[in-house]
């Protein structure tokens, strides 16, 4: 700022503020905004430069937005290496992916998380391959949390427990299909377990050695009627080469017969959640990210949204500011998460 003196006449000019080296630059507060805006938000790269027109009467280039984001992506690399270090050592982390498309390619967005943290990653595989490469199943040796894809099966580590929302979910489909009743007597079995054991959460962490034998004693037994209305097929009578077709409720009913300790692990200790909700949350914006913007144009520019969506997800779930947890991030100063936070 120049001002001149109407007394002495001598014009003074003002020293600019410290970072500010450039006739026209934008500071650390609007890359913020605009990040903000773009990955977390879901605004398209053209909006949010017409949104920040609207809100400052100057609209930024579209490559400022990415810049910004590159900026973010760079100044997060320390919380991002704490988010992974931590859930390698959380009791319980929740998986799953989904497909994601980028250059007009499928590829596969892998999401691991706690209830206080968030890391995803991208990969133009699904299974155990993009798993290993990723890095961070390998290390578990706690318990993992997801539904019965066979590639998480691989990790054997740690121990697994299995989402019983997708049990309701198939066993209604059974139901519906089938009209077989056992089904319907393990979908209750299944409530009646998870509601004895959110009345039983404020005082133990485990149901009493008796309700345990009880459950556990009808969910064989309904398994045994389930097993006697779907006989394993015959292999004589089958001429085809490698193992007979098997029905929906017979696969349904080996799998939970053979994975019964992951199935009822949220009985036994209730730090085990009875679903896997809270991994399908953490993935649902980046799916409603898709279906706003079809695909991602650049393989890299996926990568970086994956990379602040994980860091925001965290600040989020920590209780933080993710506009000061951005601008933070900008001045060298990015949110390190804590194991578990109380929010704020």
């Amino acid at each position: 700022e120049i001002k001149h003196c109407p007394n002495c006449q001598q014009t003074v000019e003002a020293s600019f503020p410290a970072g500010v080296t450039q006739p026209v630059q934008y500071g650390p507060r609007l890359k913020a905004q605009a990040s903000y805006l773009n990955n977390y938000q879901l605004i398209p790269v053209a909006r949010t430069c017409e949104l920040l027109g609207d809100f400052y009467g100057h609209s930024p280039s579209w490559d400022f937005v990415k810049q910004a984001n590159q900026a973010v992506e760079t100044g997060i690399a320390p919380s991002l290496a704490e988010i992974e270090r931590l859930i390698t050592l959380a009791k319980l982390v929740h998986c799953d992916e989904s497909g994601l498309r980028v250059e007009g390619q499928l590829h596969w967005l892998h999401s691991v998380s706690t209830e206080w943290l968030t890391l995803y990653n991208l990969h133009r595989k699904r299974g155990r391959e993009a798993m290993v490469e990723i890095g961070i199943l390998p290390q578990l040796t706690a318990w993992m949390m997801h539904d019965h894809w066979a590639s998480y099966l691989a990790f054997e580590a740690c121990n697994h427990a299995f989402c019983n929302a997708h049990h309701l979910r198939e066993l209604q489909f059974i139901t519906d299909r089938y009209e077989q009743t056992w089904a319907i007597d393990m979908a209750e079995l299944l409530c009646d377990i998870k509601c004895e054991v959110d009345e039983r959460a404020v005082e133990a962490n485990s149901l009493s050695s008796d309700r345990l034998a009880h459950f556990n004693a009808e969910y064989d037994a309904i398994l045994q009627r389930g097993f006697e209305a779907n006989p394993a097929p015959d292999p004589e009578a089958v001429k085809k080469r490698g193992r007979p077709k098997q029905s929906p409720p017979k696969n349904l009913l080996d799998r939970l017969q053979k994975h019964k300790a992951g199935t009822l692990a949220f009985m036994y200790d209730f730090d085990i959640p009875f679903d896997n909700n809270l991994a399908e949350r953490d993935i649902r914006m980046v799916k409603l990210k898709q279906k706003i913007s079809g695909t991602f144009r650049t393989t890299a520019g996926a990568h970086t949204f994956c990379a602040i969506r994980s860091y925001i997800s965290t600040v989020r779930k920590q209780g933080g500011n993710v506009i000061a947890a951005l601008h933070d991030s900008l001045t060298g100063q990015p949110f390190i998460p804590l194991p578990a936070a109380q929010p704020v």
